[in-house]
C-alpha cells in the first residue's frame, strides 16, 4: 500500500484498508476508541503514523474474532452488556486484551503496590489499565465485569453510586 507519510495508522486502517471497526473518536489520543494492538502492544492508532508500522503486525477488532467464533473478551462483553451504544467497544476490547497481556507479563501499573511482584488481578488494576478508554454511555462496571470474567477474577463488588450499590 502506498500512503502519504503523514497518514495516521487509524486513517490507513479505516480509509485505505476499509477496516472500520477501529473508531475515530477524539483524534487526539484521549478517548481510546482507536486502540489497536501493534506488535503485541496496545496503542492509540490516531497518534502513530502508518509508516512506523511497515512490516509490523497490527491487530484490529476485526482480527480478534468472528461472529461464529467470538474472542473470549467479545463474548464476555456481550454477556455482561459491556457495549451499550458500541462506539467505544472495539477500542475497549483491544485495550482489554493488551491490559490482560501486560498483567500476565508482570508489567506494573500506577496502582501496582509492589513493583517487584507480579501485578495482582484486581478490579483496581483493571480500572487503572483501562482508564485511557472512555465510554460515553458509562458502561464501566459492565466492562470491568466482562474483563474480570476473562481474567478469572471473582465477582467484583459494584462501586457505590446513584443506583445505591454497595462496594
Amino acid at each position: 500500500m502506498e500512503l502519504d507519510t503523514r497518514t495516521t495508522l487509524l486513517d490507513a486502517l479505516r480509509e485505505h484498508l476499509h477496516l472500520t471497526g477501529t473508531k475515530k473518536g477524539c483524534d487526539h489520543g484521549q478517548c481510546g476508541a482507536c486502540t489497536v494492538m501493534a506488535d503485541g502492544q496496545r496503542i492509540n492508532s490516531c497518534l502513530t503514523l502508518a509508516v512506523m508500522h511497515d512490516g509490523g503486525s497490527v491487530t484490529t477488532i476485526e482480527g480478534m474474532g468472528t461472529p461464529q467464533k467470538l474472542h473470549p473478551l467479545q463474548a464476555a462483553f456481550v454477556k455482561h452488556d459491556g457495549y451499550q451504544c458500541g462506539y467505544c467497544t472495539p477500542g475497549q476490547i483491544c485495550s482489554a486484551a493488551g491490559a490482560l497481556q501486560e498483567m500476565q507479563q508482570g508489567i506494573p501499573s500506577h496502582v501496582t503496590g509492589d513493583l517487584t511482584a507480579k501485578p495482582m488481578l484486581s478490579a483496581a488494576e483493571l480500572r487503572e489499565r483501562m482508564s485511557g478508554n472512555i465510554c460515553r454511555c458509562g458502561a464501566y462496571s459492565n466492562i470491568v465485569d466482562a474483563i474480570a470474567e476473562v481474567a478469572g477474577i471473582p465477582a467484583i463488588p459494584k462501586m457505590a453510586g446513584a443506583a445505591g450499590a454497595k462496594a
